[in-house]
């Protein structure tokens, strides 16, 4: 009875792994594809990837490929967003000091707010407002996928995941490209150079473009700030944990709640890599592997993200979207600017 039973638990894991290999592949295609260009030719990958992605949406209707690419844009991100938390190290925070800190706390929190407040006057769904307003105050796609997964759900929320994503990767391009210019404009530090880059641009690899496009130094301490963002990630992700915890329990009525409704597994195993990473000597190069498993994780999934999406649905979204990411980057960037001058006075 019991070869039998393992046998028969064989065979049913088998038909789900083979059910569901068709679509990841197609994803995991797509995403080399786009790495390969951003490698070669420059420019985000996960930008590369969701247009690649949107390019084959009409491969959605053929159903062997239907539950592969569900489980790459929902299962894979939690992956690829738990082992995030092995990029956090606190100990590498200490010199921006306490004001550095404050202000770019302050300007993470102020951009999420920010953000839903301005989608609601544009008439905007109030998810894209935390999404887009994470992404941006945060750490880029990264953040966004993550406070995506705590939210209940959703096509509403899948569609402001992707919209979310586009935008910020296509701003934060265009940051990398015109804030050195600032820089020069202002005429300002290394220090303080540094701080506004690290602390205004979307994503850390536009972060540190912009910064080896003034110099080494700046971008030394360019990505310092950054990472301060990035360490931001887990308390608003527990934050909007625990905010939409009944929702979540709510989506799926008729069932008994469950530990991963009310705080999400992939939550739990972030802050626990977090932790074990800034209070024991991992190995370099198992940080480093998971590290890259992470990013692999979430340029498949949001490659199976923009497989999912329709250029016809989000063309009826109109300007709006476009002035919300636009005034969030702008918002950030003045807050950074006037904590700059700020701290000149202090």
């Amino acid at each position: 009875m019991s070869n039998w039973f393992l046998f028969k638990s064989a065979g049913v894991v088998n038909a789900s792994v083979l059910r569901v290999m068709p679509g990841i592949g197609l994803a995991l295609v797509l995403a080399l594809s786009a790495t390969f260009v951003s490698e070669h030719y420059g420019g985000p990958k996960y930008l590369y990837a969701l247009l690649m992605g949107m390019a084959f949406h009409h491969l959605l209707g053929i159903e062997r490929y239907t539950a592969g690419i569900e489980f790459s844009a929902k299962k894979l991100v939690r992956v690829g967003v738990a082992l995030l938390g092995l990029r956090i190290m606190v100990g590498d925070l200490h010199d921006l000091g306490v004001f550095g800190a404050v202000a770019l706390a302050g300007g993470l929190v102020s951009t999420i707010v920010f953000g839903m407040w301005c989608a609601k006057r544009l008439g905007l769904p109030k998810s894209l407002g935390i999404l887009s307003g994470g992404g941006t105050g945060i750490c880029g796609i990264s953040a966004t996928l993550a406070i995506a997964a705590t939210l209940p759900p959703s096509d509403e929320v899948e569609q402001m995941t992707l919209l979310s994503a586009i935008g910020i990767a296509t701003l934060s391009t265009l940051a990398m490209v015109t804030y050195p210019l600032l820089v020069a404009a202002l005429d300002l530090s290394t220090t303080e150079a540094g701080f506004m880059l690290g602390g205004s641009i979307h994503d850390v690899a536009q972060v540190v473009g912009a910064g080896y496009i003034i110099s080494p130094d700046v971008a030394d301490f360019a990505t310092l700030s950054k990472m301060f963002r990035v360490a931001m990630l887990m308390p608003v992700v527990v934050v909007f944990a625990m905010l939409f915890r009944h929702s979540r329990a709510a989506a799926s009525p008729g069932t008994s709640v469950k530990l991963s409704q009310v705080t999400p597994v992939f939550l739990l195993v972030f802050i626990g890599l977090a932790v074990l990473n800034n209070t024991v000597s991992l190995p370099k190069e198992a940080v480093s592997t998971l590290t890259d498993l992470s990013g692999w994780c979430l340029v498949v999934s949001i490659a199976a993200l923009g497989v999912k999406t329709s250029l016809d649905k989000l063309s009826k979204l109109g300007w709006r979207p476009i002035a919300l990411f636009v005034f969030e980057a702008l918002f950030i960037l003045g807050w950074m600017v006037v904590a700059l001058f700020v701290g000149r006075s202090l």
